[in-house]
């Protein structure tokens, strides 16, 4: 018998020109996004197309309503001035809902990163069960549906930021809101088709931990000055944690890794909602940090901290030493260029930096961590989890204009 195979084998297809121009209207639409403002002859020598090429994309992105004109720029040299392009300030729009343990936050971002539409609500949500829970900030957000539809933006999406161990839109665990095998995204979707106006389309919902969104927000709105490695650490009841390194988010094996609320500070310490002992979020949480200073608020825990309230110091000074023994072991262990504080942090730095910095400087073994290198730094005040959670709808959307233009 003969063996031998006169045709050969069959090889991949290669992308076909609609193909080819989906990712290269995909490059355009990003280049414009991460300017900001550009002109078609930037973008050209940006993404190493020519400049036809670019025009060409450009006008379909026009029409599209994904790009918009917004005068001339000069350049300074011979020619004539170019138009300068931006990302739409209407139409396709990110949707992000921050749901913590005692707040709900709804956040619409147009396709520029802008935060254009923003309701929170503070609800005590360990009272209530799950389903109630979701149901509530799904009514909240059919009614920023409502105001984003007269100011014409259209969201495309629903990115949902959530605290505890979420995988495939399911929380796992959320020990601060009692949460066991939540699927979060399933009954929030049922909610919000239920409560969104008359003739809204569906949205498709997907989640993730509230923190590695906080993180990522800090990433892209931030103000890290060049950083693209860091530990993100947030301070809400709980203490939340997120890991990026070289831009990207670690996520781990199973898609948990950060939570450094539950490293052991104390061993055999005080009992955690999780069920082990000693964790961070015991001593440098908020619910731990207003039983320590017996003040009613984080309102009232700064202006006892401004006065100099001895149990108040104490109680910052405590939250701030298990800090710096928590992140120092991270520092050692990830070697990130910055340690970023959000959540309620950023307004107790002036308390508890200084200790948080002295157990760094005394911990990390690079030597690296001197209170006067600020590696140690507040979160930006324009990056939180609900913008974070928009912006990952935005990605979508810039991953593919085709399927979201017009």
């Amino acid at each position: 018998m003969n063996t031998r195979k006169d045709t050969p084998e069959p090889r991949a297809d290669k992308a076909d020109k609609a193909g080819v121009r989906r990712h290269n209207l995909s490059l355009v639409l990003r280049t414009v996004h991460e300017a900001g403002e550009t002109t078609r002859a930037a973008v050209a020598a940006r993404v190493g197309l020519t400049r036809a090429a670019v025009s060409s994309l450009v006008e379909q992105l026009l029409e599209s309503g994904l790009l918009v004109e917004s005068g001339k720029t000069f350049s300074g040299q011979a020619g004539r001035p170019g138009t300068v392009l931006k990302p739409a300030d209407t139409g396709p729009a990110g949707l992000g809902v921050e749901l913590n343990v005692d707040y709900v936050s709804v956040c619409v971002a147009d396709l520029g990163g802008t935060d254009r539409i923003r309701r929170t609500v503070r609800l005590d949500n360990r009272a209530l069960a799950p389903v109630e829970v979701l149901r509530r900030a799904a009514g909240l957000t059919a009614d920023v549906l409502a105001e984003a539809a007269e100011r014409d933006l259209r969201p495309t999406g629903v990115r949902l930021a959530l605290p505890g161990l979420v995988s495939g839109g399911t929380v796992q665990q959320a020990p601060n809101l009692g949460w066991n095998r939540v699927d979060a995204d399933v009954l929030f979707a049922r909610a919000l088709g239920a409560a969104r106006p008359a003739g809204a389309p569906a949205l498709p919902v997907a989640s993730d931990n509230e923190a590695n969104v906080a993180a990522l927000a800090e990433l892209w709105f931030g103000d890290l000055g060049g950083i693209r490695s860091f530990l993100h650490v947030t301070g809400e009841i709980g203490v939340g944690g997120a890991i990026v390194l070289d831009g990207e988010l670690l996520r781990g094996a199973h898609g948990f890794a950060g939570e450094i609320g539950h490293l052991t500070v104390v061993p055999d310490g005080l009992r955690c909602r999780c069920g082990s002992h000693g964790c961070l979020e015991r001593y440098a949480g908020q619910s731990a940090l207003l039983r320590a200073a017996g003040a009613s608020g984080i309102d009232a825990l700064v202006r006892r901290a401004e006065e100099g309230e001895p149990r108040t110091v104490a109680a910052l000074d405590q939250a701030g030493r298990m800090l710096g023994v928590a992140v120092s072991g991270a520092v050692n262990l990830l070697d990130p260029q910055a340690v970023v504080l959000g959540g309620i942090y950023p307004r107790l730095m002036p308390w508890i930096a200084p200790a948080a910095e002295a157990e760094l400087a005394g911990r990390v073994v690079s030597g690296l961590w001197t209170p006067a290198r600020g590696r140690l730094r507040a979160a930006a005040g324009t990056a939180d989890a609900a913008r974070g959670a928009a912006a990952l709808v935005l990605r979508d959307i810039l991953a593919d204009p085709l399927a979201y233009g017009g």
